[in-house]
């Protein structure tokens, strides 16, 4: 029995560290060690499709030699004389049979007669709620009786294959949402900021090419024919331009009638100049519609952004910009954007005034509460940077940050932002304020791969007696992904000296679902573009339900960001949400109206005041 329990932690921790990719891998791992425990002559592990009837071979062991293609017996239908894929439908207990399988209903030819006899299959299936959603079965020979511990082995095994398959389907579930357009199923917005982001980082080979899309007269269509008409209008147009654009290159959705596309290759404003002028000739096109012949035509706006220099925001901004004056010029053709514009002056301002240098004097410090939406308790503040500009005013980080980055300025704006912020918690601490919150500080990407980056963070927490946990460092999941080994390694040598940490903006595109298991962080921040529009959005409350199941999946703090509605509170509430921060609880305050709150020990929730339903829901 103890050897069982060895083999049945084993493949607990195999299918906790696989991931959507590693899956099939994993699967037939843990049934060659099932094989060769338990001496079987074949192992095998399947899905049900029940919208199609049909049983789907997720993994077997041995696998067979000379497979064909496809494979006959990768799907077969529920409707079959073994019972074996009868019970794969909707069975709940595991069977035991013994079965000649020269019918030709095998689930695979290598349980079919052999020396020993007719084989003898044990079944358990994979039950997720009150659903069957596949099977896992052992195979032997005849003669051989099965033991308990087989059987127990089996069932076990099986529940974890469930719960392994619900967790990967509800990742898969969640990045796609994150990530894809309901209607046409190109990127999204999110995604396209992501894969921007990446694709403008320091040292990216660039230039990168945008072209903003805009079908011409998409409004005409729908007064005329009705939505449903534009709507398909417009799958037909996001097809052939996923068409048009190739299949390396970026395709998305912003919403409407606008489109974006970014080639995978860097490219020249000439060249890009040369690609649009194609893609409006080979999207120009007449379609009928009710019997009416309709010709399309589009705008596009075109922009180039250098790595290190632009981000994705502005260069989406330019090309906008660009496209707007060719749908003024009477649609139907391309225009460059400025390479002079608003947004590139701003940016060599703030260059100038930085001037190589961070003046200290210049930085000021304000701090966003986070509550228990339940009782207003103020449990952790964030230290947020602003930049008193001598031109300018008060600038808000997303003004000079990259700017700061791009001249390799990060390492000291970070250092200043996180002495200053825990030197200032620690007065706090000193007067009786703030005990038992949290302190969190964001953390720039190339911070974490900083060569003494460990060192600093340690010398600071135990200059202001930070060492006790109340010390959280934010990093993005760009920061995550860019670099996953030294990124783990750097997150867990930041646990080892006592400071928490968490993945701020958790959602936005750069999923990091399938790490979650093994990187050492202790909460997630929901992105706030899933949260603003809560109550009224069913797509972004799917997300913000799936990212707090991963939450509880993985035992991690979940704090949602960008609360700004009473509907957006309640939602994420009556869904297990306690912890938020946003307009609605508080704007950024200085650190002296953020002491004086921490010494009212809470902010007012007026919104609960309406909330008895969800109150007597919860409760």
């Amino acid at each position: 029995m103890a050897g069982n329990l060895g083999l049945i932690t084993s493949i607990a921790n195999r299918l906790l560290e696989a991931t959507a990719t590693t899956a099939t891998q994993a699967s037939e791992q843990v049934l060659a060690q099932l094989v060769d425990h338990f001496d079987l002559r074949y192992a095998f592990l399947r899905y049900s499709d029940h919208d199609k009837r049909t049983s789907v071979l997720a993994a077997e062991w041995p696998p067979r030699p000379d497979v064909a293609d496809p494979d006959p017996f990768a799907v077969l239908p529920f409707a079959s004389s073994h019972p074996v894929l009868a019970l794969c439908e909707n069975g709940k207990d595991l069977v035991t049979v013994h079965h000649d399988f020269d019918d030709g209903a095998s689930p695979c030819p290598l349980v079919q007669r052999g020396p020993g006899g007719a084989p003898a299959v044990a079944a358990a299936p994979l039950i997720a709620g009150a659903m069957t959603v596949g099977v896992l079965g052992f195979v032997k020979g005849r003669s051989r009786k099965w033991k308990s511990g087989a059987i127990n082995t089996l069932e076990t095994t099986a529940s974890l294959f469930a719960q392994f398959q619900a967790r990967i389907s509800a990742e898969q579930r969640l990045r796609h949402l994150v990530e894809h357009d309901d209607l046409t199923g190109l990127r999204n917005r999110r995604s396209l900021l992501a894969y921007l982001s990446d694709r403008l980082a320091v040292q990216r080979p660039g230039p990168v090419a945008l072209l903003y899309i805009d079908l011409d007269h998409l409004k005409a269509i729908n007064d005329s024919f009705g939505h449903t008409a534009g709507d398909w209008f417009i799958r037909d147009f996001a097809d052939r331009l996923r068409d048009c654009a190739g299949s390396q290159s970026m395709v998305a959705r912003l919403g409407g009638d606008e489109f974006v596309v970014v080639p995978d290759e860097p490219m020249s404003a000439h060249a890009a100049a040369s690609l649009a002028d194609r893609m409006c000739r080979t999207l120009h096109g007449r379609l009928v519609i009710e019997s009416q012949t309709v010709t399309r035509t589009v705008s596009v706006g075109v922009a180039a952004g250098t790595p290190g220099r632009d981000d994705g925001g502005d260069l989406l901004r330019r090309a906008d910009e660009a496209v707007l004056a060719s749908k003024r010029a009477g649609g139907d053709r391309f225009t460059m954007a400025s390479a002079n514009s608003l947004k590139q002056r701003f940016r060599s301002d703030i260059e100038r005034h930085l001037q190589g240098d961070i003046d200290h004097d210049s930085l000021l410090l304000h701090y966003l509460p986070e509550v228990d939406l339940w009782t207003g308790a103020i449990v952790a503040t964030e230290a947020l940077v602003r930049w008193r500009h001598p031109d300018r005013g008060v600038l808000l980080p997303d003004s000079f940050i990259g700017v700061a980055e791009s001249m390799d300025l990060a390492a000291e704006l970070d250092r200043w932002v996180l002495r200053t912020a825990c030197e200032e918690f620690g007065t706090w601490r000193s007067r009786g304020l703030g005990q038992g919150t949290s302190l969190r500080v964001n953390v720039s990407p190339l911070q974490l791969t900083t060569p003494g980056f460990i060192g600093m963070v340690a010398e600071t927490i135990a200059d202001f007696d930070m060492a006790d946990g109340s010390l959280c460092l934010e990093v993005t999941e760009r920061a995550v992904v860019h670099d996953i080994d030294n990124t783990t390694r750097t997150l867990g040598q930041l646990k080892d000296i006592g400071v928490q940490t968490s993945i701020d903006d958790f959602g936005s595109g750069r999923a990091v679902l399938s790490h979650l298991q093994t990187l050492p962080v202790d909460a997630l921040k929901i992105d706030p573009r899933f949260v603003r529009e809560l109550g009224t959005n069913a797509n972004d409350l799917a997300v913000v339900r799936a990212i707090i199941g991963l939450a509880e999946a993985f035992d991690l703090q979940l704090i949602a960001e960008g609360v700004e509605t009473p509907a957006a509170a309640l939602e994420l509430m009556r869904h297990g949400c306690r912890r938020a921060q946003g307009y609605l609880i508080s704007r950024p305050v200085t650190g002296d109206v953020m002491a004086s709150l921490l010494s009212s020990r809470g902010l007012p929730m007026p919104f609960l005041a309406n909330s008895k339903a969800l109150t007597t829901e919860m409760t």
